[in-house]
């Protein structure tokens, strides 16, 4: 034991350095945190403001994936190329040139006996390609207005000014291929014409125009490719986003191995759905075949039983059940069966207006675009004509107006009846719920009215939304995604 003790207060000892030097790093921790959270904070915001700027599709986030590098790169070799090649090539046919009329003047000055300039005109025609002619009793013309690419002009004159250091006069733009220079020797002008390019490098252009036109060619070729890339990518979605709205989805997967994966996956999730939906169906279908027996044989004992009052207290009952089960059915159901097709609203509306004009009600109807949309019919009909019949039963005045647009079709019912507290217009969705006050949208009912119609809405991938009416009561809202 006394052997072990030492090792045993070791231990101890190095736990509480180990204690303390974790609570001193922690602490440094903290502080560097404290310090550099604000900078921190500072350096992201260029991340939050390029954020906010990118485009938010695929497609364009893709292309600037391919082409920014492309126009950077090129940008930097333009200006390199510019900065290194071009313009020093360019100063230095400058400096050549400079240096030949600067010899021409020097000859012209040293040689007074050649007064008409004519061996001085010979030499530079032959020797320098140069026209040179002596203007006597003239001046410099004004200057003339300075190129908008005057680098040819900065290169020239600077290297005239050191060479020469004569006035002159110089002139780049009078004449495409042709470089007109006059300097003043006393009281006469040396003429000098020269090709333009002798005095600076002529066939940069070419190696722009050639970069720039390959770089065309090259991203031509990107951008169809990537399209073809983005079109499966595109169709999953429109293939997700039919399914969402309950229409058939016609997809096969293409293009790359994750975009097939996705589009294998979503084929299989869309079959384990409609197959879950399938097997629902049917067993409501059983269901619901075996209640309506049990009913039916229930009507019939009571129509062969002697008329009294509990006789009809008892079909009542019967006939209420019938109907909440129909309820419970539908809302189960939620009329997934059905197939999407191109359905008029406009003659649909008209008949609910109708309807509700035939138990004495107000009712008036406006609708705006096309009144051609594609949803389940029967389906659609049992929304619309739950909403309407609710306005009939609280109000006494109806509105309904219909929008289609290209991406939206929405529909909204206003009455003026009691309406609906704020807080309770989302518990009225809820299955079997039912409002005590002011307003019950189920009254008589099962309280699935509302329930089964944003079943349905949803299932179409849109919803309903209630608010208050323009008239005094309830507005009713159905957004459907066209």
């Amino acid at each position: 034991m006394s052997a072990i003790e030492p090792l045993q207060q070791a231990a101890r000892a190095a736990g509480a350095g180990l204690a303390r030097l974790i609570a001193v790093l922690g602490g440094i921790g903290r502080r560097l945190n404290r310090s550099l959270k604000p900078q921190l904070r500072r350096a992201g915001r260029p991340l939050h403001l390029i954020a906010r700027y990118m485009p938010t599709g695929l497609y364009p986030r893709a292309l600037v994936i391919v082409i920014a590098p492309v126009v950077l790169l090129q940008s930097v070799i333009a200006y390199v190329f510019m900065e290194r090649h071009w313009q020093t090539v360019t100063q230095r046919l400058s400096s050549a040139v400079s240096a030949d009329i600067a010899a021409l003047i020097d000859v012209y000055e040293s040689y007074p006996q050649d007064q008409d300039a004519r061996i001085l005109s010979r030499i530079a025609e032959r020797r320098l390609g140069m026209d040179v002619d002596i203007i006597p009793d003239s001046d410099l013309p004004a200057p003339g207005p300075r190129p908008f690419f005057s680098l040819l002009d900065n290169a020239l004159s600077a290297e005239l000014s050191q060479q020469v250091a004569r006035p002159f006069w110089l002139d780049t733009v009078g004449r495409s291929s042709l470089i007109e220079i006059r300097v003043k020797l006393g009281k006469d002008v040396m003429r000098v014409l020269t090709r333009r390019n002798q005095a600076y490098a002529s066939n940069s252009h070419i190696f722009l125009i050639w970069m720039i036109g390959t770089s065309l060619i090259l991203l031509t070729i990107a951008v169809l490719f990537l399209r073809n890339q983005i079109r499966p990518i595109l169709k999953l979605a429109d293939a997700a986003e039919a399914f969402g709205k309950g229409r058939d989805a016609d997809f096969r997967p293409r293009g790359a191995r994750e975009v097939r994966r996705a589009g294998n996956a979503f084929i299989e999730m869309k079959r384990r759905v409609e197959r879950s939906v399938g097997e629902r169906t049917t067993m409501l279908n059983g269901v619901s075949h075996d209640l309506r027996t049990i009913l039916t044989r229930f009507k019939l004992s009571l129509a062969l039983l002697e008329r009294s009052s509990e006789i009809d207290a008892i079909e009542k009952d019967v006939d209420e059940m019938s109907r909440m089960l129909e309820d419970y059915l539908a809302f189960a159901r939620g009329d997934a069966g059905e197939a999407a097709v191109e359905t008029d609203i406009r003659s649909l509306l008209e008949e609910l207006k109708a309807d509700a004009e035939r138990q004495g009600h107000q009712t008036q109807l406006t609708v705006i675009g096309d009144p051609l949309v594609v949803v389940r019919p029967d389906a659609f009909r049992r929304v619309l004509t739950n909403l309407v019949s609710n306005a009939a039963r609280y109000g006494d005045r109806i509105a309904i107006r219909a929008n289609h647009d290209a991406r939206y079709l929405i529909v909204m019912v206003d009455d003026d009846g009691p309406g609906i507290p704020p807080e309770q217009r989302e518990e009225v969705f809820r299955p079997f719920f039912r409002l005590d006050e002011a307003r019950n949208v189920d009254s008589g009912g099962t309280g699935l009215g509302l329930a089964i119609a944003r079943d349905i809405a949803r299932a179409h991938g849109g919803d309903i939304i209630l608010a208050d009416s323009p008239l005094g009561g309830l507005r009713a809202t159905v957004r459907l995604p066209v």
